[in-house]
């Protein structure tokens, strides 16, 4: 059984800084694009960051270019979001998948608060 695990999610002041992460198990993802996608109440989910399976290329949406930094760990089947100068619009529920997103690997992802 595949599964993509989310943790590191919590109550932040704006400009504080959070790390995701994504553990996956169940199969290997490192040949597989991966990415981060948020969603806030009444919204769409959208992809916040990917990363290649090379790791030389990575994408950021335009809200998040120069505070966020995607990562990963081969050897530990993890993909990592790292957060910095985080602003109250951060505030989602993260979520990690394949980029683009297969239905079946989605979690119940991590919640993040930005407080003002």
């Amino acid at each position: 059984q595949v599964q993509l695990v989310e943790s590191g999610g919590g109550l932040v002041q704006a400009g504080g800084s959070l790390r995701l992460s994504c553990a996956a198990s169940g199969r290997t993802f490192s040949r597989s694009t991966m990415g981060w996608f948020r969603q806030a109440p009444g919204k769409d989910r959208d992809l916040v960051a990917a990363i290649t399976w090379s790791t030389i290329d990575a994408y950021y949406a335009g809200s998040v270019k120069g505070r966020f930094t995607i990562s990963r760990d081969y050897a530990k089947n993890t993909v990592y979001l790292q957060m910095n100068n985080l602003k109250p619009e951060d505030t989602s529920v993260y979520y990690c998948n394949t980029n683009p997103p297969l239905p079946a690997y989605w979690g119940e992802g991590t919640l993040v608060t930005v407080s003002s």
